[in-house]
């Protein structure tokens, strides 16, 4: 029944679902309103960095996956992508994207089509922005269900397939249409009575994953205050204690963990939850917390007046690992005002990120070779493999590196300091004379 698929909105949420539903055999029509965007699937060329999306494109483009500006007649189900950002001066979700594609979508196709909510939305919506729209058209016509996409970058095409898909329904009617249709894809489905259960189980997921990872960053600022290890610490805390893990502390951003919970937050409406914010507002504030850090070390070093002083930048996009280039929510982004108001000149490097985005962010790009030789000192933001590699007992001797603040733990402590370097991390701060610590064997993935 479910074969001619519309997908609008190709950003990453969009792209994703359209090859894997394109690679499973549907025929998907992708729709969005940026040309560039076009431009770019229409030549097999994807305009982000996902493995295995750009075989899809050049095996399915033209074939089983069609990208146009509009959405064409006669779909058997539609599925809404779009952005729904959220302001960045007061954090209101702005929904007109998904309002504006509703109308589309009940102006452009028959009434029954199946129409699917896969942006990621405050509790209501689905039933408040876009169900309207539909029913001013069709009447009473409405199939409509939300189906929360909870993939992580790196790896979204097999958990497409893999995870459990929740889909709830606008009535029972819906909900058989909507597991009906994510049965050609997913292996698992999870009927939830409602479109509002729904949305609220990817808001729990996502800010579920921002409190705790937000508690291991309070756990490591808390360890810095007394000089101690959090590693060593959250190690020990961990180590065949039949409880929930600690998280290791680190950024927490991307695209879905660092508007998520302000979704949340609007959810509750004249209840406002007591953890989510606090949490949010300590990950956002931990990328300030360690660029202040880095200044007042290398004070420590030269001097009061940095002015020039060349800090080396590692990573840019928002993690590392599984790699990505997306920039939403690099913790960069809080740093480089501090940086600027201490006269820091940034130079920068990310495997994933281009020259252009470095640039376009503040950074001189250079290579790994050259951040090394030619600056004071070096901040890892990610753990790209790349940098887990770096050899820095050849890379560090003879050059003007005084300090290596390695966020993610990834390099070997006892060759940096070997090298007479001083080294630093989240919430950890050795006096030169304390031993190394364990270097560190497995990064956080973080949710997108």
């Amino acid at each position: 029944m479910y074969h001619r698929i519309g997908v609008v909105g190709l950003g990453y949420v969009g792209v994703t679902l359209a090859a894997a539903l394109a690679d499973t055999g549907y025929e998907v029509h992708g729709v969005d309103t940026q040309p560039a965007v076009r431009e770019s699937l229409r030549a097999g060329r994807p305009h982000l960095f996902e493995p295995g999306i750009e075989e899809v494109l050049r095996r399915e483009t033209g074939r089983s996956l069609f990208v146009t500006d509009r959405l064409p007649a006669h779909l058997d189900a539609v599925v809404l992508c779009v952005s729904t950002p959220v302001d960045p001066a007061d954090h209101r979700a702005r929904l007109e994207n998904l309002a504006q594609a509703a109308t589309a979508v009940a102006a452009d196709c028959r009434p029954g089509t199946l129409v699917v909510v896969r942006s990621t939305v405050p509790v209501g919506t689905s039933r408040d922005v876009v169900l309207p729209a539909l029913a001013a058209a069709w009447g009473g016509d409405v199939r409509l269900v939300m189906a929360p996409e909870r993939t992580i970058q790196g790896q979204a095409l097999r958990e497409l397939v893999e995870l459990p898909q929740v889909v709830g329904g606008l009535d029972a009617a819906s909900l058989e249409a909507g597991l009906e249709f994510f049965a050609g894809l997913a292996r698992r489905l999870v009927p939830v009575s409602s479109l509002e259960a729904a949305e609220l189980v990817k808001l729990a997921n996502n800010c579920h994953t921002d409190l705790i990872y937000a508690y291991g960053n309070e756990v490591a600022l808390i360890a810095e205050t007394h000089g101690l290890d959090p590693l060593e610490v959250i190690r020990a805390t961990n180590l065949d204690y039949p409880r929930p893990d600690l998280s290791r502390p680190g950024y927490v951003g991307g695209g879905c963990l660092s508007k998520d919970p302000y979704l949340m937050i609007a959810s509750a409406r004249e209840r406002p939850p007591f953890l989510v914010g606090a949490a949010r507002r300590l990950n956002e504030q931990l990328p300030v917390h360690v660029a202040e850090r880095v200044v007042r070390l290398l004070r420590q070093e030269r001097g009061d007046d940095l002015r020039g002083t060349r800090l080396a930048v590692l990573g840019w996009a928002y993690k590392g690992w599984p790699p990505t280039d997306d920039m939403r929510g690099t913790p960069i982004t809080g740093m480089l005002p501090v940086f600027a108001a201490a006269g820091l000149v940034v130079l920068g490097h990310d495997p994933m990120v281009t020259d252009e985005v470095i640039r376009q962010h503040g950074g001189e790009p250079v290579s790994t070779d050259k951040a090394f030789a030619e600056s004071d000192a070096v901040l890892v933001l990610n753990d790209h493999p790349d940098y887990r590699a770096l050899p820095v007992a050849t890379l560090l001797p003879g050059t003007g590196v005084r300090l290596v603040f390695d966020s993610w733990r990834v390099l070997d402590e006892a060759a940096v300091r070997a090298a007479g370097v001083g080294y630093a991390g989240i919430g950890y701060l050795p006096s030169s004379g304390a031993p190394p610590a364990p270097r560190a064997s497995a990064a956080r993935e973080v949710s997108v």
